[in-house]
């Protein structure tokens, strides 16, 4: 330890600021290789991603699934079931119980592993120290031996004139705990986030109306992908309006008058309860001192990496991982997961594999889901490749028939019996059914590949065998 004048600054190997998937994956996976690592994080562990947005999204949406379920069991099968009512304390106390599980367990592996949490703001002083500023251990000062890795992660982006006020203006962050459950909702954004939401109102039945400024939903997803989710979203009712932007918004006691234009330029008025803005989200690098390190958000406000084999800025020693990682990185959480062992793993002195993010799967956990991998058709066919397209419609299985609520799926392969390129799913659980489709496109595979391997029956998991059988020209069953 050193003296500063202020308070003695402590030394350890890694210094990890935030708390989040990718930060406390880093800091779990440095700790396993021997280091001393100090995670300083302001609020909870665990991020946005368990306390505000996949871990209990998911939990809703799996109470809209059962709600669903209901509906189907009584017009579809003849099981006279009907819902009486939406217990929504009851509901909302079993999510909390879910996050809060998940919460301790983190803390746990923490402790366990020997990492040390510092609780409090820290922004950097230089390039390897750290000052926490507010919070429970203010005053602490760190420095790190091998390298600092910074995971502040993101926040929703909010449009000028709208400030969220919690109840009729909300952001993702705040949607699933906003008071009480709206009759009707006008979602801005068709990206996941946007249509997972949608998606999850309309079940619990209120009215919904998604808008999305782009031609289609999920934009960055293949073009059939976006057909077959809005057919889907369309036949539960949702009023999907692409092509449209936000002009103004007025809040009022009863809710939100917003006034919509079109790329054709016609005007239309939308009112409803309450207005959920998904227009993405922004990294979170105020209060991070950056110019102390030689560092400098981008214009977007990415931490750009000079190498991103190692993540590491142009500052040796700093590394970034998570949603301050512009593009390529995906802003998944499972994609920090990954970066962040590959940090821990570089600061230890390894060389590992740098993140294939081709190879990440990218997934929305609407009603219909939507999973997929690798390139488009359309983004295939930019780089250069030659390309050959087969599809398959989940209903052309016998359990697609079962489930009953339609979807695809789309592989995209170099013409001629080449590698895989990209796999494409829409409808039930197909959440579940991307990982064999992600070690076909990570391994380079062949339709041939994965052709000779017998897919269990009956399954969903078939039409994918079937479209690599039909690509390896040896399919029994044609769309």
């Amino acid at each position: 330890m050193r003296e500063t004048g202020l308070q003695e600054t402590r030394e350890t190997d890694v210094i990890v600021i935030g708390g989040g998937t990718g930060g406390y994956s880093t800091a779990l996976r440095a700790a396993a290789l021997g280091l001393g690592v100090v995670l300083a994080e302001r609020d909870l562990v665990g991020g946005t991603c368990l306390h505000r947005g996949c871990i209990p999204s998911k939990a809703m949406l799996h109470a809209a699934e059962l709600v669903d379920g209901i509906a189907e069991a009584r017009e579809r099968w003849g099981v006279k079931a009907t819902l009486e009512s939406v217990d929504w304390p009851a509901l909302t106390a079993t999510r909390d119980d879910i996050v809060s599980r998940n919460h301790r367990g983190v803390e746990g592996h923490l402790a366990h592993a020997g990492v040390r949490v510092v609780r409090g703001s820290a922004s950097l002083t230089d390039a390897r120290s750290i000052r926490i500023d507010s919070g429970a251990d203010a005053g602490a000062r760190w420095t790190a031996r091998r390298g600092v890795v910074l995971a502040t992660g993101s926040r929703p982006r909010t449009l000028p004139g709208l400030e969220p006020d919690g109840a009729r203006v909300v952001t993702s962050d705040d949607a699933l705990f906003a008071p009480g459950l709206p009759g009707s909702v006008l979602v801005l954004g068709g990206g996941a986030i946007g249509v997972e939401y949608a998606s999850l109102h309309r079940s619990m039945g209120a009215g919904v109306t998604l808008v999305e400024a782009a031609d289609r939903l999920l934009p960055l997803e293949d073009a059939d992908v976006s057909r077959y989710l809005t057919r889907g979203l369309k036949k539960r009712g949702i009023d999907v309006r692409t092509g449209a932007r936000l002009e103004e918004a007025a809040v009022h006691e009863g809710g939100v008058r917003a006034t919509l234009r079109t790329a054709k330029g016609e005007v239309r008025t939308v009112t409803a309860e309450r207005l959920l803005v998904a227009v993405g989200r922004v990294p979170v690098t105020d209060g991070l001192g950056l110019a102390a390190a030689g560092l400098a958000a981008d214009a977007r406000g990415f931490v750009q990496p000079a190498d991103w084999s190692r993540l590491e800025t142009a500052v040796p020693g700093i590394h970034v991982v998570g949603d301050l990682l512009p593009p390529p990185s995906l802003g998944l959480a499972h994609a920090s997961f990954a970066e962040g062992l590959l940090v821990a793993e570089t600061l230890a002195g390894r060389a590992p594999r740098p993140v294939d993010y081709a190879a990440v799967p990218r997934v929305t956990y609407s009603s219909p889901q939507t999973a997929s991998v690798g390139l488009t058709e359309a983004g295939a066919r930019e780089r250069g490749f030659d390309v050959e397209v087969n599809s398959m419609p989940l209903t052309a299985v016998a359990k697609g028939m079962v489930h009953g609520q339609g979807g695809v799926v789309k592989a995209v392969a170099e013409k001629g019996g080449g590698r895989l390129l990209g796999v494409h799913l829409v409808g039930p659980h197909v959440s579940e059914m991307i990982a064999e489709s992600q070690l076909a496109v990570g391994w380079d595979a062949e339709a041939t590949d994965v052709a000779q391997h017998v897919h269990p029956h009956p399954t969903l998991s078939e039409a994918v065998g079937e479209v690599m059988l039909s690509l390896a020209g040896r399919g029994l069953h044609q769309a």
